[in-house]
């Protein structure tokens, strides 16, 4: 069976905007982690013990199936397709899922899972959904599905994640670094809103808009970068002691990164 890639993701910068509802406006930049992926692929449902009647999949999940991504993508993409034929490849096939991305730790793991599950029904049952198609779909498993599903390097994703527009810019060699600390998104964003709560303005969310990845690790720190370290640090003391200097935050953590091999001048902050 083909194996297929779920790649990791980090956030360059990641700023709040404002509130929809109940969700937090972001502007942010994703930039893929090439280094870093997880491998999915269809296996037979005898590998799964032979029960047709549940979903299966087989990986080093700390959730119960029916939290799982993978699953909340199957159905769904049932739900937008009715597809018979989906139906029937999972009750003969599971997903095997070979984890290498850590887990409640900002890079995107569980989001690309279910990203890379959706592109692979669709190619594997020629549903002819396009990346728009499934981008939509991607959203109801996940606010960072689409921009999973959209496969770019490197892309400002705004909105509450549903809007992805791509970026043009060379990979960066990122190095991340995952402690162990089990953060629960739900809680940064919380404490951001009841304790820190100050979004961009217009001007600002423009200008990040269009300044290169590496200008942005140079030129900001870990706190200016990220809206969510600050929060993120109050809820989690011990991610302190774990912080090195040149790197900075992803996502609502847990994980920290750096650009390797690189000639740019950085700019020294006092």
């Amino acid at each position: 069976m083909k194996v297929y890639k779920a790649y990791a993701k980090v956030n360059i910068f990641l700023k709040i905007t404002g509130l929809r509802d109940n969700y937090h406006e972001i502007i942010s930049r994703f930039m893929r982690v090439d280094s870093l992926y997880d491998e999915l692929s269809f296996i037979s449902k005898e590998k799964c013990g032979g029960k047709s009647e549940s979903f299966c999949i087989l990986g080093d999940f700390s959730c119960e199936t029916q939290q799982n991504t993978i699953y909340k993508a199957y159905f769904a993409l049932k739900k937008a397709t009715g597809s018979q034929q989906l139906e029937q490849l999972m009750r003969t096939h599971g997903v095997e899922v070979k984890k290498s991305i850590p887990a409640f730790a900002g890079l995107g793991g569980g989001s690309s899972d279910a990203a890379t599950y959706l592109k692979m029904c669709n190619e594997v049952l020629h549903l002819g959904l396009s990346t728009n198609e499934l981008a939509l779909i991607g959203l109801e498993v996940g606010a960072d599905v689409p921009f999973f599903i959209y496969g770019y390097k490197s892309a400002n994703v705004s909105g509450i994640g549903e809007v992805v527009e791509e970026f043009k810019e060379e990979l960066l060699d990122i190095e991340t670094y995952t402690p162990d600390v089990k953060i629960s998104t739900p809680k940064v964003y919380k404490t951001y809103r009841e304790d820190f709560y100050l979004p961009v303005d217009g001007f600002e969310r423009e200008r990040l808009k269009k300044v290169t990845s590496q200008e942005v690790l140079n030129t900001m720190d870990v706190k200016e970068a990220n809206d969510l370290y600050a929060p993120a640090l109050k809820e989690y003391k011990q991610l302190e002691s774990h912080y090195k200097a040149g790197y900075h935050f992803s996502g609502s953590g847990s994980s920290f990164f750096r650009v390797l091999k690189t000639n740019a001048i950085t700019v020294s902050r006092a």
